[in-house]
């Protein structure tokens, strides 16, 4: 792998590690997949239809925040919950540089096998 490669991989890992665990969550996945269309939703609303308490949620939701995942926007008494695309693309990212090195181990041990 070029240095470079190696470079931008190790730059992204702290981060990437933050979203994996704030991902690797069922809770936090589904909260997640529920702001994937886009919309602005309010705890209330995320709430609506889980067996969580609501301060569960609010903590499931800051870790999201805090791995970039979703941003928060104050309207009147209410947060209001977003997904920001921009780290999950960034996530895919690291996710296609980790899959093109074990692609390149996979062809040289296949060569090497041949051989």
């Amino acid at each position: 792998m070029p240095a470079s490669a190696r470079a931008r991989l190790a730059r992204r890992l702290p981060q990437a590690a933050t979203m994996f665990a704030a991902l690797g969550d069922p809770t936090r996945l589904a909260l997640v997949t529920r702001l994937c269309d886009g919309s602005r939703r309010s705890i209330t609303q995320l709430c609506a239809g889980q067996p969580l308490t609501r301060q569960a949620i609010s903590k499931h939701l800051r870790v999201l925040e805090d791995a970039r995942v979703i941003r928060s926007e104050r309207t009147g008494r209410e947060s209001l919950y977003t997904l920001d695309p921009q780290p999950i693309g960034e996530l895919r990212a690291y996710i296609d540089l980790v899959s093109s090195q074990w692609d390149d181990a996979l062809a040289r041990l296949k060569s090497f096998v041949e051989k």
